[in-house]
């Protein structure tokens, strides 16, 4: 068995979340680099006006330094970006870690990165114009997407043609923020393992830590368990996600389910449909239900068009608790 990190350990969902970086320094030990898209296009719904609306533009600087022995250090910073209204908010941090990789020891990140957790939750979470909504109910305190001041730990072990083992351990602090009806964290610990053979991965997540909740300190966990095919973007791709939480957001108890199935033809152009719902486990009734159908097209490898429709399905509704379906179409520029 060969211990490796960089092809095992790093699970593909984190890389649909990184964006192309343009290199402009790099004397073979150190290296500097800026990267981030930025989208805009059109939503509407049968519920609201049709308005300009941006997806998640980003902005990074990358920086490695080679030390030696094979451990290289690496530190990013990436900022959400305000495009669309003025005002003193025009960055909000999105992404702020330093790194260091060994490919046997491992790699080691501190600081607001993307959770070992969504390497097992992500797999569904792809495409531009509608993907997954339940992940980021109190993503960063609880760690279930960009974990805020994380300690994580990655590593793998490839069997060979019997497949590849990878594992991912994170741990955050205790603090006070109010979200929902949480007003505090205790410490959070979480482990996620990712088997993969050929195209075919298989995925588990815990998460735990204690919280305030409505005044009572309760043991807030989340777990996931998915599975996926293929790769997205090329050809046939299909993942499924099943989530199961205990107070996480403003509810005691729900589970959350996401189907994601994409074809995407030679040609670049990839077409996609989606569901997904999060229940009420002890009302027992649907938050909400919603299923997308969409398409997206690649003009030139950094040029990205795309176009959805989101049926809602039923539920109390995550907008204004009435049925409302949403349309969007835009484009997305790489650099």
């Amino acid at each position: 068995m060969k211990k490796t990190l960089l092809a095992i350990a790093v699970p593909a969902a984190l890389f649909a979340n990184a964006v192309s970086a343009v290199e402009l320094y790099n004397d073979e030990v150190n290296t500097f680099a800026v990267g981030g898209h930025v989208s805009a296009g059109l939503t509407g719904s049968e519920e609201g006006d049709t308005e300009v609306e941006s997806i998640s533009p980003r902005l990074n600087i990358e920086a490695t330094r080679d030390l030696g022995n094979g451990f290289v250090a690496d530190a990013k910073a990436e900022w959400s970006l305000n495009m669309l209204d003025g005002g003193d908010n025009s960055f909000t941090t999105r992404l702020g870690y330093l790194g260091l990789t060994h490919e046997a020891y491992g790699r080691t990140v501190v600081g607001t990165q993307w959770a070992p957790y969504y390497d097992a939750a992500g797999v569904a979470d792809l495409p531009i114009a509608f993907a997954n909504d339940f992940l980021y109910a109190d993503h960063g305190n609880i760690g279930t997407g960009r974990a805020d001041k994380m300690v994580s730990y990655r590593n793998g072990l490839d069997f060979g043609e019997a497949g590849a083992l990878s594992i991912g351990l994170g741990w955050q602090g205790a603090h006070s923020d109010t979200v929902g009806s949480i007003t505090s964290y205790g410490q959070r610990s979480q482990v996620a393992l990712t088997y993969k053979v050929m195209d075919f991965s298989l995925n588990y997540a815990y998460n735990t830590g204690n919280v305030t909740f409505s005044g009572k300190q309760e043991d807030a966990t989340a777990q996931v368990l998915s599975a996926s095919y293929g790769s997205y973007g090329n050809g046939l791709y299909v993942a499924g996600v099943y989530t199961q939480n205990e107070y996480v957001g403003d509810f005691e108890k729900t589970n959350n389910y996401e189907f994601l199935a994409a074809y995407a033809l030679a040609n670049s152009l990839n077409f996609s449909v989606n569901y997904e719902e999060q229940v009420d486990d002890k009302l027992d009734n649907a938050v909400y239900s919603t299923s997308a159908v969409q398409v997206e097209y690649n003009f030139l490898s950094n040029v990205i068009g795309y176009a959805g429709y989101q049926f809602d399905l039923g539920g109390d509704g995550i907008y204004d608790g009435t049925e409302n379906n949403i349309w969007k179409f835009g484009g997305r520029i790489i650099f």
